[in-house]
């Protein structure tokens, strides 16, 4: 929320529930490994990196992620992973974190994730096919695959 503060002049209740959720998730590879100052740390990292997730990376990418899944959640985890190294504290984990190990860590999740997604895709578009017709796309998906309607 600050992050769209900052940038845009006015904060949003989007915002700040995105920035929230990205926090929570920063903080989850990291919970049980860092002080508390650390877990704050972490969710103020995320927390502006995710809103350039959600906002400059997506259109970078021209991806079309309407609720910012990558943008919050992916780039939310991989910030978190990588923070959990060099902010381990040995005194609440017993063991001391690595920067390395954590991004060796990311890079294979990152590939195995990349690999997993384009298997079950190609299984999906064999199956069933990825996109709708061009008819039920205009109209809408929601009244096209679920039958739903505002109003009557």
């Amino acid at each position: 929320m600050i992050g769209e503060w900052l940038m845009r002049g006015r904060p949003s209740l989007l915002g700040l529930c995105s920035g929230l959720v990205a926090g929570l998730v920063a903080i989850t590879p990291a919970s049980g490994f860092v002080t508390p100052a650390s877990a704050l740390l972490i969710g103020a990292v995320a927390g502006i990196a995710c809103y350039w997730g959600a906002t400059g990376l997506k259109r970078m990418l021209g991806a079309d992620d309407s609720l910012d899944v990558f943008g919050v959640h992916a780039v939310g985890g991989i910030v978190g992973s990588l923070l959990t190294g060099p902010l381990a504290s040995k005194m609440v984990s017993g063991t001391e974190g690595s920067l390395l190990v954590q991004a060796l860590g990311v890079a294979a999740v990152a590939g195995y994730a990349l690999v997993g997604s384009a298997i079950l895709l190609l299984v999906t578009k064999l199956l069933v096919g990825l996109r709708v017709d061009e008819q039920t796309e205009l109209a809408g998906l929601d009244i096209g695959q679920h039958r739903e309607r505002l109003g009557a």
